[in-house]
């Protein structure tokens, strides 16, 4: 089904995001991308994981080459105006878990396509990011719930503390409008989408 002259390159880490992308039966290589994930703090909501995306992607762009395509992700959670990133440990996952507690948030992913192109004998990047959003409904949790969730799963490398498909997505999520792979930090269905307009699937 792909284009073998493309090779898709995941800019991720994320063992959640490959497993994902594998699961839509397309070969692609998995790499690792070190970039600087500060923003302006004017971004709201989807635009920040949009900046992230694209500064992940602007990082691997000396290495990118012709007959490659990079796709790039970030995740957020949002929470009444404030981003809840990767808590700095089991406290503050903690005191997230407790602000998300009885209340809805928004998570939202940006997945970004890198490609350079050739224009006049000079190679441009040619970027197109798209924003996919949830809307998650957690109720009350007690004080043992959370200590039992951060204690034994330790989601300190997780948006907002917590992992929608572990123990505490199991008995806290009630309402869910929106992708749930979205929330697990890639939109497959867009991801698909886009791959299948490109002409790669």
């Amino acid at each position: 089904m792909t284009n073998n002259k493309l090779q898709i390159l995941l800019g991720s880490a994320s063992p959640r995001r490959r497993a994902l992308l594998a699961a839509l039966d397309l070969p692609f290589t998995a790499i690792n991308i070190e970039a600087d994930e500060t923003f302006p703090a004017n971004l709201q909501g989807g635009d920040i994981p949009y900046y992230i995306s694209r500064a992940k992607a602007h990082a691997y762009a000396d290495r990118l080459t012709e007959n490659q395509l990079l796709i790039t992700a970030d995740t957020i959670v949002w929470l009444d105006g404030q981003m809840l990133g990767k808590p700095h440990d089991e406290a503050d996952a903690a005191s997230m878990l407790r602000s998300l507690s009885g209340k809805t948030h928004q998570v939202y992913t940006a997945v970004t396509f890198a490609q350079k192109v050739t224009n006049l004998s000079t190679f441009n990047l040619q970027l197109s990011t798209l924003v996919d959003r949830t809307d998650v409904t957690f109720r009350e949790l007690t004080d043992e719930e959370i200590q039992h969730y951060v204690t034994h799963y330790r989601p300190l490398d997780k948006a907002g503390a917590y992992g929608i498909q572990e123990w505490i997505g199991y008995i806290a999520c009630t309402g869910m409008n929106g992708s749930y792979f979205n929330v697990m930090g890639f939109p497959v269905h867009r991801v698909y989408e886009q791959l299948k307009n490109r002409g790669i699937i």
